[in-house]
């Protein structure tokens, strides 16, 4: 029996509360000033906080993917958007369905490539109640939202979108109260409307916002922040009250402590600061994601200062529900982390691999100081391109002394150890993930300055 199993008073609900495009520091826990989350905030303090998250691919459709079984997205096959969730793969809905859970997804999937057109219950990926749409931004906007029921007929809901999908959500959980069931609620928010390329707010959030903080990265870089930066935040706002609004329905149903909720996003935001669009980048505010857990043993479970992947969730929900982790997923549980002092903690990853797609063929790894990143030398288009045998060097930051990555170091003599030592354990980490060992070139040397670094501070 695993170690959730023996602490568990009894089989937990399991509810995944899943953002589109949020950035970690649109969030109160980490530091953001305009008080947007009170609701994640208190969850976080109140639950387990997942200091470090990131994404391993930060493109909504590969990301996606993992989050569904628990593998890397060259393991899924899904490595970019445009391709489906293969059918034979066991996702998160077959699992807790195997354990007698009523399984339900709602809004957006973005793993059957039906684009505007209803999901046929095949590429579902085996959740029985649906309400859902496989490319939301393309179904609705943000006060006419369009999704599919379990006979593929359109279902309009009123309301922001938002609470739309969160009345939805509501429904769903009263019908349920008295038996085990797996939401998994998947809001478009705050991603932007394609068709407009904007951030819709809600209507009373719509100005309130504007120029009121930018984050450091976004206001030296430029981008379109200051342009979208309002909606966005104002999108971020309804969303957290979504989280509040089901945490109000769970304790009015006395269910608060046997749910298990996961909060977390499937990337970042760079705001076209960093390539020509809002993600698809090795940087922080592509990959980093806000994630806490609350309900059941991650009630009180403080902060987890770990490193931890969107890979890493499948394990951990399934670890805390009692149900056995295959062993061919790729993440592991966060749950004994819970249980461990400081100086007893189990063995864990010093970094996290990052797969990158479309905007180029790319991997990187980041540890608590470092971020390395390279990209393929082969000639072609990326987005038909899963990996590469070459690559390239392209990104080195000390996130200590830099932590908005406005400085690169790579190609620097001064940092050759460090790039070295990163490079070595990239190919280790892409061979761990199945992938074959490429050439790393060395970047061409840097023609500024050099910087010094300790040989003490070398491999931290």
């Amino acid at each position: 029996m695993n170690s959730s199993a023996k602490l568990q008073r009894k089989q937990p609900n399991v509810i995944v509360f899943f953002t589109d495009q949020q950035r970690w520091d649109t969030t109160g826990v980490h530091g953001n000033p305009l008080g947007l989350t009170p609701n994640f905030d208190q969850m976080a303090r109140q639950g387990t906080h997942l200091e470090h998250a990131f994404t391993c691919q930060p493109v909504c459709g590969p990301a996606r993917s993992c989050l569904q079984t628990g593998l890397y997205a060259t393991s899924t096959g899904c490595y970019r958007n445009g391709i489906p969730l293969p059918q034979e793969l066991p996702t998160l809905a077959g699992y807790f369905n195997d354990a007698g859970y009523d399984t339900g997804y709602i809004g957006k999937w973005h793993l059957a490539v039906t684009r505007d057109q209803p999901v046929p219950e095949h590429l579902r990926g085996g959740y029985k109640y649906w309400l859902a749409a496989d490319a939301l931004e393309h179904t609705s906007d943000a006060y006419e939202t369009l999704l599919y029921d379990n006979n593929n007929q359109p279902v309009k809901l009123p309301g922001y979108r938002v609470d739309a999908l969160t009345d939805a959500a509501v429904r769903f959980i009263d019908d349920r109260k008295d038996k085990p069931f797996f939401l998994f609620l998947s809001y478009l928010e705050p991603h932007h409307q394609n068709h407009r390329d904007d951030y819709p707010a809600p209507d009373v959030y719509r100005d309130m916002y504007t120029s009121r903080w930018v984050p450091p990265d976004l206001a030296a870089l430029g981008g379109t922040a200051h342009q979208h930066l309002g909606g966005y935040y104002g999108m971020v706002k309804r969303l957290d009250e979504g989280l509040g609004r089901i945490r109000d329905a769970l304790r009015s149903l006395h269910l608060t402590e046997d749910t298990i909720i996961l909060f977390t996003s499937d990337h970042g935001s760079h705001f076209k600061t960093r390539n020509s669009e809002y993600k698809r980048s090795c940087h922080e505010s592509s990959i980093r994601v806000p994630s806490a857990l609350y309900g059941s043993q991650f009630t009180g479970g403080g902060s987890v200062r770990e490193l931890v992947s969107l890979v890493d969730f499948v394990p951990t929900l399934l670890d805390a529900a009692g149900i056995e982790v295959p062993d061919h997923m790729q993440g592991r549980s966060v749950v004994p982390l819970l249980y461990n002092s400081r100086d007893n903690r189990p063995e864990w990853p010093a970094e996290v691999f990052v797969q990158i797609s479309e905007s180029q063929t790319g991997r990187a790894i980041r540890t608590q100081r470092w971020k390395y990143s390279v990209t393929s030398l082969i000639k072609g288009d990326p987005v038909q391109t899963a990996s590469s045998e070459r690559y390239i060097e392209e990104f080195l930051y000390d996130l200590y002394a830099d932590p908005y990555e406005l400085s690169n170091l790579v190609g620097m003599d001064s940092h050759r150890k460090v790039a070295d030592q990163l490079r070595e354990t990239l190919i280790r980490r892409m061979v761990e993930a199945g992938e074959a060992a490429p050439i790393i070139d060395a970047a061409p040397a840097a023609a500024y300055g050099q910087r010094k670094v300790r040989e003490y501070e070398i491999f931290e």
